[in-house]
C-alpha cells in the first residue's frame, strides 16, 4: 500500500480548475496504509514495491463533486542493508498533471528492531513535488508503531509539512498534524511463498484542514505475499479542497531486485 494529495498557495480557483493544474492526489508514496503515508513498516533491502493507486467516484456527476485524481504509479526501494536499520527510497509519477513527479523516503527501525520488543521508530519525507508553492509538500512526520496482541498494528505520526502548500480554503497556513493507521490481518493461509494473511482491515487518518486531511477504510486482499489489492472508502476534512468521498483501488507488487540468498 502507498499514498496523499493536492496543495496550491490559493483556493481562489473552483475545485476543477485547480485539479488542472495540481493532482488532487499528488503523493510520493512510501510504504504506507491507504490514504496517508503511515505504516510502521520500511522495505527491506533489495526489495522493490510497485504500486498503483486509483481514486474515483462513482454516479456522481462532476457539478456534484465527482470525478477522479489522477493515477499514481510509483515505485519504492530499499536501499540499507542490514535487518535492523532500514531506509528506503520511491518515486511517484502522478498523471495527468503537469508536474508529475514526488519523491519520497523513511528511515528507521521496524518493530524489535531497536531492541527486542521495542515498538516501529521511524523519520519519514513524502510529497517532495518538483514545483515550488505548488506541489513540493515536504511532509515531514515520525511514527512510533506498534502491534497489540489480539488487537492489530497501530501507529501515530506528528507530522509538518510546506506551510506554502498545505494550506486551508481561505488559504491560511495549516500545515501540522497527526497522522493514525491501524491493520490486521485475518484468515491465515499457508502458500508456495510461506504462510501469510490473506485479508487485511486496515484504516488510517490525518489531521487538518488542509489537502493531507481525510481518511480511509479498506480491505486489502493479499493472493501471494508479495501481491495484493486494496479497495475501500476516502473522505476528506476539507470538501472545497479535495472534492467529496471517492473510492480506492490500490495494486501493490513486491520483488526482489538485489541483495537476497
Amino acid at each position: 500500500m502507498n499514498r496523499v494529495f493536492v496543495r496550491s498557495s490559493t483556493l481562489t480557483l473552483t475545485f476543477g480548475a485547480l485539479a488542472a493544474l495540481i493532482p488532487a492526489m499528488a503523493a510520493a508514496t512510501p510504504s504506507s496504509t491507504a490514504w496517508t503515508p503511515m505504516a510502521p513498516d520500511i522495505q527491506s533491502y533489495g526489495v522493490g514495491h510497485w504500486g498503483v493507486d486509483n481514486y474515483f467516484t462513482v454516479f456522481r456527476k462532476g457539478e456534484d463533486g465527482g470525478g477522479s485524481f489522477p493515477t499514481d504509479a510509483g515505485f519504492t526501494l530499499g536501499v540499507l542493508p542490514g535487518d535492523k536499520l532500514k531506509l528506503e527510497v520511491g518515486v511517484d509519477l502522478v498523471e495527468a498533471s503537469d508536474y508529475p513527479a514526488y519523491f519520497n523516503a523513511k528511515l528507521g527501525y521496524t518493530e524489535g528492531g531497536l531492541f527486542d520488543g521495542a515498538p516501529a521508530l521511524q523519520l519519514g519525507i513524502a510529497n517532495v513535488g518538483t514545483k515550488s508553492g505548488v506541489t513540493n509538500q515536504n511532509l515531514v512526520y515520525l511514527v512510533v508503531g506498534k502491534t497489540i496482541p489480539h488487537f492489530g498494528r497501530l501507529s501515530v505520526a506528528p507530522y509538518r509539512g510546506n506551510p506554502e502548500v498545505l494550506v486551508d480554503p481561505k488559504g491560511e497556513k495549516e500545515s501540522t498534524g497527526v497522522m493514525v493507521a491501524f491493520d490486521r490481518g485475518f484468515h491465515p493461509v499457508q502458500g508456495s511463498e510461506g504462510a501469510f494473511n490473506r485479508f487485511v482491515l486496515a484504516a488510517d487518518f490525518a489531521s487538518g484542514n488542509n489537502a493531507l486531511g481525510g481518511g480511509a477504510l479498506v480491505l486489502n486482499c493479499y493472493f501471494t505475499p508479495n501481491v495484493s489489492l486494496l479497495a475501500g472508502p476516502v473522505w476528506f476534512n476539507e470538501e472545497a479542497i479535495n472534492g467529496k468521498m471517492k473510492w480506492t483501488i490500490q495494486l501493490d507488487i513486491n520483488r526482489l531486485w538485489f541483495g537476497g540468498k
